[in-house]
């Protein structure tokens, strides 16, 4: 069995910068991690592994420094990792990020699942992954909260849904997008750690995957962001000392005249 687990490399969510020329995330220079709700997806991957054989392969679309992400996955228990880095693929929105992972998924050809975290920390849109299955044209089930079976033809999973869940058979190759509910994570092995450094890296730009320049990055992104910004927070305090059944009575007046105006 062969699995493919898509990684996004997330800023620090306490370093966010914003390029106000481009209204995209300053990746460069800034603290980066693993996307938390993917690790689920790793850790969802190396069981199957260990259950029925095979093998993994991690993909990642960003600049040089996903390496390092992509070396976590391997300390894991990842296999394989392939790079997708082109300065073309720079500021896309979800549509191509997914058009660019499924492009890549294509020309490695042969694979039976797909596996994504539920969403990244950094968009919180959760559409990355039915984006490959699109591109793809495959079967896919998100907030998926536990895999009941599988083999190389179908998969049998249950979707987290408000009340309760529900249980779905679905043909292979598939995408699943994975919820923290599926398990715990692993921490990294000395073995994992040892393999991470002398694994092989490869990497892809948009000509290994002969791909349009207008349909990658800001140039295929059908979603634009015309203005971002920090809003103001303005709060005015009153520092006061007084008996508690007076302080009491003022914060009740204090209140009073907010529910007015």
């Amino acid at each position: 069995m062969h699995i493919i687990v898509c990684l996004k490399q997330v800023p620090n969510t306490t370093e966010i910068k914003i390029d106000p020329s481009t209204n995209t995330l300053i990746r460069e220079g800034v603290e980066s991690i693993l996307n938390p709700f993917d690790t689920y997806a790793i850790e969802e991957a190396v069981r199957l592994k260990e259950a029925h054989g095979g093998k993994i392969t991690a993909i990642s679309m960003g600049p040089p420094q996903v390496e390092a992400t992509l070396r976590e996955a391997v300390s894991l228990g990842v296999d394989d990792i392939i790079l997708l880095s082109d300065r073309k693929f720079a500021g896309a929105d979800t549509w191509a990020t997914s058009y660019t992972l499924a492009a890549a998924i294509g020309k490695l050809g042969d694979y039976n699942l797909i596996l994504t975290g539920q969403q990244a920390i950094d968009g919180d849109t959760a559409q990355v992954g039915p984006g490959i299955a699109a591109h793809l044209d495959l079967p896919q089930t998100c907030f998926v909260r536990k895999i009941e079976s599988i083999d190389c033809y179908k998969a049998v999973v249950q979707r987290l849904m408000e009340d309760g869940y529900d249980r779905v058979e679905m043909r292979l190759p598939a995408v699943i997008s994975v919820v923290k509910e599926i398990n715990t994570p692993r921490l990294p092995s000395l073995r994992g750690k040892k393999n991470a450094k002398t694994a092989e890296l490869v990497v892809w730009n948009a000509n290994d995957l002969n791909l349009d320049e207008k349909d990658l990055g800001l140039n295929g992104s059908p979603t634009q962001v015309v203005n971002i910004f920090t809003p103001k927070h303005d709060k005015k305090t009153e520092k006061v000392s007084l008996p508690p059944e007076e302080a009491a009575k003022l914060i009740i007046k204090r209140l009073d005249e907010m529910t007015r105006k």
